[in-house]
């Protein structure tokens, strides 16, 4: 026992001369050591907890990789988890879209939205949804109004599946209510967007900020539209995304032999964050 003892310590100076080399770790910071590296014993007063998550470093394979967070510095990003994507009688089940995949991922989601919640974990709800009068849908030559319209008809008035009238995409109706299962609480925050990223012309920023946030993990639909162009903003302005990758889902590609989802998976873990899942998150939270 006391060589062991002894071992331990040993590895732990180690480490901490080989952080001091490099002029120290910040708080809370993602450490990026080989799988089976040792670590410091985390900082239980900061909450730290480590779980593993997937890298690629040469675009081409993947490398799991111990990351560390900050769990008083962590917000869940819920990326439109909304019923016009991802319930039967929404919008993309009109456009007779499969939709499956999205279902898929809210039954590892709401497992991670309850243990975030029992581990104090701030929960950010993202919404798509347009204004009534379709004055933040853009330009009447722009991309974003153009397929919208022409798509997914967008603010057409439709009847819902439980009787409710509801207009397509509109905010405040049936279809951007976010699916029964992951439905907010009430000290949940809720932001709602009108284009592919949650950061274009939102308050989610700021919101993020004063939350004290670093590191965003996401969850979401779907995974090579928002949650993707969500994580791109993100990284831009030095948060630290990790994906969740059984929590989202992709029509696009779906049938492909290596379908969008993938890709994005892929592109994510190489450049703009890191990837991981449901149930390393939650076996990290639980540890608490």
């Amino acid at each position: 026992m006391k060589k062991e003892t002894q071992e331990l310590s040993r590895r732990q100076m180690l480490a901490a001369m080989a952080i001091s080399s490099l002029g120290g770790i910040a708080k809370g910071s993602v450490l990026n050591e080989p799988k089976g590296a040792n670590h410091l014993v985390p900082d239980r007063k900061g909450r730290v907890v480590t779980f593993d998550a997937q890298v690629s470093r040469d675009g081409q394979r993947s490398v799991m990789v111990p990351i560390s967070i900050d769990v008083a510095k962590t917000v869940i990003i819920v990326c439109d988890m909304q019923n016009d994507f991802g319930a039967k009688g929404g919008m993309f089940d009109r456009a007779g879209i499969d939709i499956s995949m999205i279902q898929r991922a809210v039954g590892p989601t709401a497992k991670v939205l309850a243990s975030a919640r029992s581990a104090g974990v701030k929960i950010v709800y993202l919404k798509m949804g347009f204004r009534p009068d379709l004055s933040d849908l853009g330009a009447s030559d722009s991309v974003n109004r153009v397929r919208h319209l022409a798509g997914f008809k967008v603010g057409e008035s439709v009847r819902a599946p439980d009787g409710r009238e509801n207009r397509i995409l509109i905010r405040d109706n049936w279809g951007t209510d976010i699916v029964p299962e992951l439905k907010p609480k009430a000290d949940d925050v809720v932001i709602y967007k009108q284009r592919f990223s949650g950061f274009y012309q939102t308050e989610l920023d700021a919101r993020l900020k004063t939350l004290g946030a670093k590191h965003l993990i996401f969850t979401g639909c779907t995974t090579s539209v928002c949650v993707e162009s969500t994580i791109r903003d993100a990284m831009f302005r030095d948060y630290l995304p990790v994906l969740l990758s059984d929590c989202t889902g992709e029509p696009i590609g779906y049938s492909f032999p290596r379908s969008n989802h993938e890709a994005s998976l892929l592109v994510i873990k190489t450049l703009l964050g890191w990837v991981s899942g449901a149930e390393e998150f939650i076996k990290a939270l639980n540890e608490v």
